[in-house]
Order: C-alpha cells, then sequence, then structure tokens
C-alpha cells in the first residue's frame, strides 16, 4: 500500500513519504505536533499548576502526541492543530482587548 499518494498538508511538506526523508520527516512531524499541542493546551486549557504538575502534564502529551503523529499521516491532525491554535490565539487576544477596555471605563468612572 503507498501511503504517499494521500498524505496531509504537513506530511506531505516533511516529505514523509519519501524514503530519503523519512526517519527526518517523521521526527519533524512529531516535533510539529507536539509545539501545537502544547501551543493549544496552553491557549485554551492550561489553569495554573505547580512546576512538577507541569512537567507530568507536558511529558504525557508529548507521549501521546507520538500516536497522533501516525494518525497524521491519514488525517489532518496537523492542520486542526494550526487552525485551533489560530483561533485560540484569536480569542485569547479579542479577549484581552476587551478586558483592557473595561479596565479603561472603570477609570473613567471613578475618576
Amino acid at each position: 500500500m503507498d501511503i504517499t499518494s494521500n498524505l496531509p498538508f504537513f506530511a506531505e511538506l516533511y516529505r514523509v513519504g519519501d524514503p530519503e526523508y523519512t526517519k527526518i520527516g517523521m521526527w519533524a512531524l512529531y516535533l510539529t505536533i507536539v509545539l501545537l499541542s502544547g501551543l493549544v493546551f496552553k491557549l485554551g486549557f492550561a489553569r495554573k499548576l505547580t512546576w512538577g504538575k507541569t512537567i507530568v502534564v507536558y511529558a504525557i502529551m508529548a507521549f501521546s502526541c507520538s500516536f497522533l503523529t501516525f494518525l497524521a499521516l491519514f488525517l489532518p491532525v496537523t492542520e486542526v492543530l494550526a487552525v485551533a491554535a489560530v483561533f485560540l490565539a484569536l480569542y485569547k487576544y479579542r479577549l484581552h482587548k476587551d478586558t483592557q477596555e473595561e479596565v479603561r471605563e472603570e477609570g473613567r468612572d471613578a475618576g
């Protein structure tokens, strides 16, 4: 079975199907998934934790991303993580901007 004919964007970008670049392409895909998963977690779901708990959470997430890497050969896992990161970053930006605006309005009301 030839998987190279229908690879998602990032798998094709890292030339996972090319025998010469398969190993480094898989590592690049894994690293991309780990970074994007960490970013999505941080932007959308992370709570303030102690250092030890944070390390455990990110270690388990990094280990679990190995499974996602194999799924990313057939499904657009990396692409979905990238879109989620963009939307969560826009949400955080808007939330920060609205919070600053509320603080400014409260300052005007008090003064």
